[in-house]
């Protein structure tokens, strides 16, 4: 073979593999490039549009900022009124928070998976950790477990009521002298013992270094007014953005916007059953776009209306196939 025949064959190699055209491309630069210009976007983007960085609530956040509304929600989990221990499913026995459609319902498939008992696990469990074999507190303790449910009931439902006068000094809550039993030096002592912070680690009810369930506090607090008010401010009461927000004025997860998008038509948003019908409309939806493949019509869409040929690039266009010698 001749030393201007085998040039040649080199060159046809480099334009030519398996009859397919090549080009020159460069990977290496390729990639620092991507790198280099995402991160800065990336910085820059979160430099100009980054969340305020607000400091985690806790229940001893709760119980010096509102210590009112934390001795009215601990009253009411003591009583068993609260919207915890009503809810239901998977949490109680309740029903208030059980969605249906019909007789359907997968909230209530498990049933009260949980077992919450909002007076033991949030109140007088806490309380007796910390009570010792004597004093006014383990006198209260005993006081109250002794009673009966109605007189319980009694004492509760009067402590409630007086709290809507209730006055703060000092940190302590006082009401107007009543029938109370125990309750008052029970509610004292739970409410010192939030203060402290010594009740957000109680509440998580193990020994475990890395603890990651948290669902005991959050759904203590949430039984508040508290929480609530402070989602308020924030804007992240679902009636801006959708179902989950950011803080402040920021907009939400986008990827959540297939499901926070029916939230805002009527009679989603407000159906007592929406988060029930909107789960099965989106799941409805995904079974749809995953067998678009099989289904008639809808795989047919692209062909008619060719959008994808738009972002194909032109050597793919001008490609003439596989060339034959």
């Amino acid at each position: 073979m001749s030393a201007r025949a085998s040039g040649s064959g080199t060159s046809d190699q480099g334009r030519y593999y398996a009859g397919i055209p090549m080009m020159s491309y460069d990977l290496v630069k390729e990639l620092v490039l991507a790198v280099v210009v995402i991160g800065l976007i990336v910085l820059g983007a979160a430099f100009a549009m980054s969340s305020p960085d607000e400091p985690p609530v806790t229940i001893q956040s709760w119980a010096q900022a509102d210590p009112v509304d934390f001795v009215t929600t601990a009253t009411a989990e003591l009583a068993g009124t609260s919207e915890s221990a009503t809810y239901g499913a998977p949490y109680t026995d309740g029903t208030d928070g059980v969605q249906w459609i019909g007789p359907f319902s997968p909230q209530a498939f498990f049933g009260n998976a949980l077992h919450l008992d909002t007076a033991h696990q949030f109140v007088l469990d806490p309380l007796t950790v910390v009570a010792g074999d004597s004093g006014e507190l383990h006198d209260a303790l005993a006081a109250y477990g002794a009673a009966s449910a109605d007189q319980q009931s009694a004492w509760t439902s009067a402590y409630s009521h007086a709290l809507a006068d209730a006055t703060v000094s000092g940190g302590a809550v006082t009401v107007a002298a009543g029938d109370y039993g125990p309750v008052p030096v029970l509610m004292s002592n739970e409410l010192a013992l939030a203060r402290s912070g010594n009740l957000d680690g109680l509440l998580l009810g193990n020994s475990r270094f890395y603890q990651t369930n948290y669902s005991a506090p959050l759904l203590f607090m949430a039984d508040g007014e508290y929480l609530s008010s402070l989602a308020e401010d924030q804007h992240l009461a679902g009636d801006q953005w959708g179902m989950m927000n950011e803080t402040g004025s920021y907009p939400g997860q986008v990827w959540l916007l297939p499901v926070s998008f029916w939230y805002q038509i009527s009679p989603f948003g407000t159906a007592p059953n929406a988060d029930l019908v909107i789960m099965l409309i989106v799941g409805g939806l995904l079974l749809v776009l995953t067998f678009v493949p099989f289904i008639p019509i809808l795989r047919d869409i692209p062909r008619w209306i060719p959008i994808h040929r738009l972002i194909w690039r032109r050597s793919a266009l001008r490609d003439p196939g596989p060339q034959r010698k």
